[in-house]
């Protein structure tokens, strides 16, 4: 009596793996980070409040008997005194904030090779942006000259700081990219640090054991 094939026993060393209906790519973190982070990106610059920045410009200036190089040191010095709570508390009356909030909204900046100091003043409102920058540079300005006959230098306003039109925070096209370019770089770097699924080991095909050996063999053993 013949066995039907759906009885038949499958061959030793043979066995089946059933392919998914839908397999997903070796690289699907790639594309898949860059969908994210431009997603995000986007969703960042549609709803993160604008902010304005306004920038004012003061200078330092030696005297007749000073050397003009020192005017370069006390331009550092007075750039980083343009953030102390001496020169916000001077300063908080016109830029209409306390010193808490104002140390948040005010930052300075000096170069090594011009005696130059920029006070840059930002908000969610650009006249109060620069309110803010052209308060703490007059502050500046006022504190300088309180010591003006020690030092030998004067600080003078060079520019006033004027509302800026368009806002620093970044805008929808632009956190678009930005958000894409790092979801691209985090899926490349899954890519890397996952473990690499190796090829199957191919199963060696042994023969089966004979079940019972014929009447000749049985014979021969004997």
């Amino acid at each position: 009596m013949t066995e039907s094939p759906e009885q038949q026993p499958a061959a030793p060393g043979r066995w089946r793996r059933r392919r998914p209906a839908f397999a997903r790519p070796p690289w699907w973190p790639l594309p898949a980070g860059v969908l994210l982070g431009a997603a995000c990106g986007f969703s960042y610059g549609m709803l993160a409040p604008s902010e304005y920045a306004a920038t004012g410009y003061a200078m330092v200036t030696a005297g007749k008997d000073i050397d003009p190089a020192a005017a370069l040191g006390y331009a550092q010095s007075y750039g980083r005194l343009a953030t102390s709570d001496a020169t916000l508390a001077y300063a908080k009356g016109a830029a209409g904030e306390p010193v808490r909030e104002l140390r948040t909204h005010v930052r300075s900046e000096t170069s090594p090779d011009s005696p130059m100091i920029a006070v840059t003043g930002t908000s969610a409102d650009r006249n109060r942006a620069a309110d803010i920058a052209n308060a703490v540079t007059e502050a500046v300005v006022v504190s300088s000259g309180h010591v003006a006959k020690d030092t030998g230098v004067k600080v003078i306003k060079f520019s006033h700081a004027v509302p800026p039109v368009d806002p620093v925070s970044p805008s929808a096209p632009l956190g678009t990219a930005v958000g894409g370019c790092a979801g691209g770089l985090v899926g490349g770097l899954v890519l890397l640090v996952r473990p690499r699924s190796g090829r199957r080991d191919a199963t060696a095909q042994v023969p089966a054991p004979a079940q019972g050996g014929s009447a000749d063999e049985r014979e021969l053993v004997r």
